[in-house]
């Protein structure tokens, strides 16, 4: 199902203090109890953490879900209609809701127990997958239910943000989490759609749904049983009109406004290659072989950084990095229009993709910035955002590529998306010192606490 001082709007926003429980806990015991658990060193101290692991299998599970569930969609409806735009439009639908889902729904991160969203999102999925691998089941119920996934899985991943918080505190072990689920997502990138394409070779794609069906029920099993109650962070009201005020707090807010544009514009623009592979290789006469390794290289290069820079740095470390990494990051594409030769290029996409390793330390200024009764709105909006954003990346580099060489779009793209880059980390830095948050003082508190 599969990315501070609050203004005077946030303070609006009632808060609902959690009383200590036998399920919950105190404030106190639950950062004793991480305190404990977190013994090792780099992503073994998230992992020492038995509630991050069950969370951690759960995503895994239901990422596993997505991914299968994607490819035997578009199969399956393509043999249904024969139609490649009704094909193309199945593997789309799992973008486009995200924004609806991300402003109506973002509410319910915050307004009911994380648990119980979680395993509720994890079941609606597994409805909607079990819906789908009925035969009866026409193909605008098949996009229908595809569009419900993905209004669904906002909430999902801005509740799991969220609550990672709870798990782990909202210090470097919440950004070793983080770290770990993105991973695993880029993961998925390289071996899913592979794996996929072997089952399907064996199972009709409506049988693929049903093992979608039982990766989504295995997730909410795992997060019913192995994680705890907690207690809603605020409510009352509409939801709508909650989730709307929610998403106007976040994106109302300088600082998190800014934080939120870095972590989404540059995913916009470093996008375009990976969109652009297959007409690349045909611009320069290569086979479909190359054409997968130019979308292998760039998520290669991210899994490398990420792990480099949540294994091998210190928290302090990856926040000095977070500024020239996200500013200068898609310089490496500025190499295409040049026409270097294929390894040239392999070489850039992952030098481009390993600098995604600056959202380590940008998670961290992240969580800082947005107030505690705010933070499953927040979360829901930046994953809503970060999706929608490289939908639009990936159709306006193909809407250029009609007009102009590939190279040279993705030449254009590295130029435009780093002076955009540029300037939000100048707004990042004037916002750090307002909030007395600069990427100095951000560095020595994480050093102290570190």
């Amino acid at each position: 199902m599969p990315e501070s001082t609050p203004d005077t709007t946030a303070q609006t926003t009632p808060q609902v203090t959690p009383q200590a429980g036998p399920e919950a806990g105190s404030e106190a015991a639950r950062t004793e109890q991480v305190s404990r658990d977190a013994r090792g060193s780099g992503y073994g101290r998230a992992f020492a953490v038995r509630e991050f692991r069950v969370v951690f299998a759960a995503h895994a599970l239901s990422l596993l879900g997505v991914v299968v569930s994607e490819i035997a969609l578009t199969v399956l409806v393509y043999e249904l209609t024969g139609s490649p735009l009704l094909s193309a439009l199945a593997f789309a639908l799992g973008f486009l809701p995200y924004l609806v889902g991300g402003t109506l729904l973002s509410g319910v991160a915050d307004r009911f127990p994380a648990r119980r969203v979680l395993v509720g999102c994890d079941l609606v999925c597994a409805g909607c997958a079990a819906l789908m691998a009925l035969p009866a089941t026409p193909v605008a119920a098949l996009l229908a239910l595809r569009c419900a996934i993905a209004a669904v899985s906002p909430v999902f991943s801005g509740t799991r943000m969220a609550t990672l918080t709870e798990i782990l505190g909202d210090g470097d072990l919440f950004v070793l989490g983080r770290s770990l689920l993105r991973i695993v997502s880029q993961s998925a990138v390289l071996v899913g759609f592979g794996l996929g394409g072997v089952l399907l070779a064996f199972v009709p794609p409506r049988g693929a749904l049903v093992i979608t069906f039982g990766t989504f029920l295995a997730s909410a099993l795992l997060l019913r049983l192995g994680t705890r109650r907690r207690p809603a962070r605020t409510g009352g009201g509409s939801l709508m009109r909650y989730s709307l005020a929610g998403t106007r707090q976040v994106l109302g807010d300088r600082r998190i406004r800014a934080l939120l544009l870095l972590l989404w514009v540059p995913p916009m623009f470093v996008v375009a290659p990976e969109a652009l592979a297959a007409a690349y290789a045909d611009e320069v006469g290569v086979g479909t072989v190359w054409v997968g390794l130019l979308m292998c290289a760039m998520p290669v290069g991210t899994i490398a950084g990420e792990l480099y820079a949540g294994a091998a740095l210190s928290p302090a470390a990856r926040s000095r990095i977070v500024l020239p990494l996200a500013g200068c990051g898609l310089l490496p594409l500025l190499a295409y229009p040049f026409h270097p030769g294929l390894g040239w290029i392999l070489l850039a996409l992952l030098v481009a993709g390993s600098t995604g390793a600056y959202t380590l330390g940008l998670d961290r200024w992240f969580v800082d910035a947005v107030p505690e009764e705010l933070r499953g709105r927040a979360m829901t909006v930046h994953t809503a955002g970060l999706m929608t954003i490289q939908g639009v990346g990936m159709a306006l580099a193909g809407a250029a590529a009609e007009f102009w060489p590939v190279s040279a779009v993705v030449g254009g793209v590295g130029a435009l998306g780093t002076v955009c880059c540029l300037l939000l980390v100048a707004e990042v830095r004037r916002t750090g010192r307002r909030a007395g948050a600069a990427p100095g003082a951000a560095g020595q508190k994480v050093r102290e606490e570190g």
